[in-house]
């Protein structure tokens, strides 16, 4: 019986194509027939007619890029090497095409190559469907009936394989000794799928007939159906969450990540999940994606944790489960949505135990257990009067996770002028500008609303009286002209005033902390500052010729520049900016001295927010310097070069207050770059030197008023740091991000792979890459501090990395060492196995607070399969699964 013959299921396994061998399911039919005669030998496009049912006229078109080929009388065309051909909505390409018009049929297969490799798979696609590929297949172009060997196509997130498929006018399929398995490749590369005897497949759904699952090609009856339904939807569907198993040291054995899945519609899907432990602890996570094309996507989250201690007795308050939470979201604004306009969001807070105290959510993450900190920040921006002024605000929070504080601002806003402003010029104005048509001025005005305090002071009573807000307002006013044109002269006046509604009052209490009470005075005031500045600055180059060797130049660029800069000083009363501590105990005796030790500076700004200084009358310094060589190519033997870069950015800095009563030069800065091995390892270095002498007061360094150079000294050292990070095989991992960027964008990809690829780019590290061989990636951070009596020292080492043992086999690390405890820090070790369509993935935290083990093994996502990537079992991804 035929049928009609439409598109094959939903979406087409094209990369059965290029396979090297048939499907094991392939009964493709072998054309006997010989060429009569040759009447043409062409790649042309070319055409013939026939006539359908309908009584109408229809033209194919076909074209071959080896030959095309005719039998004597002409009725039977023959296409060879990469035929194709047109009929009204189908096309389809094979390396052999036979058309028989007194019949009105096709015949379309590919070809076994000298190596007996079959290739050039018949691929066929009508409509707007999704193309199709099998062995081969014949067609009848005046009743469009036809029969497909060898099919497989796509059901979901599952392949289907058949020796024979046809379709009715129903757009019903029937297939005949088929598998249905997760693998897209002809022969299932783990043999574990579910054989089918018979079967229908429906818009919705497979129904078998005698179906039964199957390993390594062996029946496994006992797991026999009779009759059996197979969800198949072109949409989300929800289903039951499968979950992994393992073992924590403290909370013991645990079923992690159990649930459901909902899909909610095209634009929404979510998770609900949770971690059960052995003693009685347990965690919940929601979570919660959307996406508009064209318009913004993100995720939210909701984590839910408690915790027993394991060493608590039953029924005392020892035995009490701590309560944990975290929250997360991320939104992203399409660029293209609202010209002019944009926002965003990336939202992360909680307890701060919550990482500890859950594993992070049962994943063990490395980086996540040695986070510090959390913060977020909510954002939108626009262009208001034709682009005048540019309008931004902001919610946002830190938190650190070990002294348990909070920062928020809720909210802080920013308006000002999107370029300057030139009042003494003209629109008009012929020939270059005047100097006092270059003064130019511009005008800024931000507020915020701050709360600075304890974590568990948040949600207490009265903590919106906690909360500081003011307004800034800045004015500059600017003059840049060139001087002997090698001299760049700046010059400018600064005008800022603060409004706010709340000031401090501080009394001397013996019985506070620090002996000094604060209180909030609730009520408008402003406060203002100005400041006069001017400055040069210029550029000078240096550089040294050598004759031998394979360095040709060195080149030296400093930049220096010398400015003044003035204000008057709002700490005189005169203004009201600054008061003293009200009932400080008198100088002059044993007791008020003490106390004025001890609490130092007994003036003190009104303004939480911080106002105008002392006077001050400095000049300023700084000096820039970039060092550069050329040197000779050495696999070139031409004259060609290649600048490398020794010295970047060192630079210097410092400045002489004449205005100061003491002290008067501050401490000089440096700080700077370097690179080594071709810029692979970078080394950033800072520090800072104080030229003043110390004395020892109760064991710590206090800075007196004398050079250190007048006992012939160079200044004190008083802290340097040095980092560096580098990490090989980076290049493999850009240029693999780069064409995941270019696959994004293919529209033939469903959603649900556009979304297993946005979540790559955004967590690289959540994914093993098998294509890369090795990586490996490492920091060291060292600082020195000293206040010229004591000095501390810390240093620490990070690295993480991973090498394949085969193509197969991966291996991952993350460990540390941290030299002034002299203890490994953090360490977890992981081993994936590559299966194509299926994931194997073993993590072990080999001891500390969070010793564990994890074993996971579950299907790969189709997208997956393709890149050879892996999901980590330790992620925390919110895109995962």
């Amino acid at each position: 019986m035929q049928n009609t013959f439409l598109v094959l299921l939903l979406s087409a396994a094209l990369n059965l194509a290029a396979q090297q061998t048939p499907s094991r399911l392939n009964t493709s039919i072998t054309d006997t027939i010989k060429t009569d005669s040759v009447k043409r030998d062409t790649a042309g496009m070319d055409s013939v007619s026939v006539k359908t049912a309908t009584g109408l006229n229809s033209e194919i078109k076909y074209t071959a890029e080896d030959s095309i080929k005719f039998s004597i009388d002409g009725s039977i065309i023959y296409l060879y090497g990469k035929g194709r051909i047109y009929y009204e909505d189908l096309e389809l390409d094979a390396d052999y095409i036979r058309i028989e018009q007194k019949s009105k049929m096709l015949f379309a297969s590919g070809k076994k190559d000298k190596y007996s490799v079959y290739r050039g798979r018949p691929i066929f696609k009508q409509g707007s469907d999704a193309p199709v590929t099998t062995d081969s297949l014949i067609f009848n172009f005046e009743t469009k009936k036809g029969k497909a060997f060898g099919t497989a196509t796509s059901a979901d997130e599952g392949y289907i394989q058949a020796r024979q498929f046809k379709k009715n006018e129903f757009n019903e399929g029937f297939l005949k000794d088929g598998i249905y398995s997760t693998c897209s490749l002809p022969e299932p590369y783990t043999h574990f799928g579910i054989h089918i005897d018979k079967g229908i497949i429906t818009e919705k759904q497979v129904i078998a007939k005698s179906a039964y699952l199957e390993i390594e090609h062996i029946p496994i009856y006992f797991a026999y159906l009779p009759f059996g339904f197979f969800p198949k939807t072109n949409k989300r569907s929800s289903g039951f969450r499968f979950p992994t198993f393992g073992e924590d040291a403290t909370r013991g054995f645990y079923m992690q990540g159990i649930g459901w899945y909902l899909g909610i519609n095209d634009y929404w899907d979510a998770d609900i999940t949770g971690t059960l432990y052995s003693k009685g602890s347990y965690d919940i996570s929601t979570v919660g994606r959307y996406k508009k094309n064209y318009k913004y996507n993100g995720s939210l989250t909701f984590n839910y944790a408690s915790t027993k201690d394991p060493n608590g007795i039953e029924g005392t308050p020892s035995n009490r489960a701590s309560k944990d939470f975290r929250v997360s979201w991320h939104h992203t604004q399409d660029q293209a949505a609202r010209p002019g306009s944009n926002f965003g969001a990336s939202v992360d807070f909680g307890t701060s135990a919550y990482n500890t105290n859950s594993r992070v959510g049962g994943t063990y993450n490395y980086g996540n257990l040695v986070q510090n900190t959390m913060s977020s920040s909510i954002n939108y921006s626009t262009n208001l009067f034709d682009g005048l002024f540019n309008f931004s605000t902001s919610l946002s929070h830190r938190q650190d996770l070990t002294s348990k504080t909070v920062n928020l601002t809720l909210p802080q806003f920013n308006l000002g002028l999107t370029q300057q402003i030139n009042p003494f010029d003209s629109k008009d104005r012929v020939g270059e500008q005047k100097w006092y048509q270059k003064i130019s001025f511009n005008y800024s005005l931000a507020g915020e609303n701050t709360f600075n305090g304890q974590e568990s002071d948040l949600f207490s009573k009265g903590t919106l009286s906690k909360f500081q807000n003011s307004f800034r307002h800045a004015i500059p006013v600017n003059l840049t002209l060139n001087v002997l044109k090698v001299l760049q002269f700046n010059t400018g006046v600064n005008y800022n005033e603060l409004w706010t509604f709340q000031t401090m009052r501080k009394t001397f209490d013996p019985t506070a902390s620090g002996n000094v009470r604060t209180d909030t005075v609730q009520g408008f005031a402003r406060n203002y500052n100005y400041s006069v500045s001017g400055g040069f600055s210029t550029k000078v180059y240096g550089k040294v010729n050598f004759k031998k060797g394979n360095l040709v130049a060195l080149r030296h660029v400093m930049s220096p520049s010398v400015s003044f800069n003035y204000s008057p000083d709002f700490t005189n009363p005169r203004f009201g900016f600054y008061r003293e501590i009200a009932n400080l105990p008198e100088a002059g005796n044993k007791y008020g001295d003490s106390i004025r030790y001890i609490i130092g500076n007994p003036k003190y700004s009104i303004f939480q927010s911080g106002g105008g200084g002392t006077r001050q009358a400095a000049i300023s310094f700084s000096l820039d310097n970039n060092i550069d060589a050329k040197k000779r190519t050495k696999s070139d033997t031409s004259a060609s070069t290649e600048n490398v870069s020794i010295i970047q950015g060192l630079n210097f800095r410092g400045n002489y207050n004449f205005a100061a009563d003491s002290m008067k030069l501050s401490p000089i800065s440096f700080s700077g770059r370097t690179a080594f091995f071709k810029q692979k390892i970078g080394l950033n270095f800072g520090g800072t030197f104080n030229p003043y002498q110390v004395v020892n007061v109760n064991g710590t360094g206090r800075p007196i008023n004398r050079f250190t150079f007048e006992n012939g000294k160079l200044a004190r050292l008083t802290n340097l740091n040095l980092s560096t990070d580098f990490s090989f095989n980076s290049a493999a991992l850009a240029k693999r991000n780069e064409e995941l960027r270019k696959k994004q964008d293919d529209p033939n990809i469903s959603p649900a792979q556009q979304q297993d690829i946005r979540s790559i780019l955004m967590n690289p590290n959540y994914y093993v890459d098998f294509n890369v061989p090795w990586n490996f990636s490492a920091s060291y951070s060292f600082n020195y501090s000293s206040d010229g009596i004591r000095s501390t020292i810390t240093n620490t080492l990070n690295f993480n990395g991973d090498f394949s043992l085969t193509q197969k086999w991966k291996i991952q690390f993350n460990s540390g060492y941290d030299f002034r405890s002299k203890k490994i820090s953090q360490s977890q070790f992981s081993i994936n196995r590559d299966l194509h369509c299926w994931d194997m993935a073993v993590s072990w935290i080999p001891f500390g607070t969070y010793k564990s083990y994890n074993i996971n093994i579950r299907v790969r996502a189709s997208i997956l399969q393709d890149l050879k990537l892996s999901r980590r079992s330790a992620s925390i991804n919110p895109y995962a699964d």
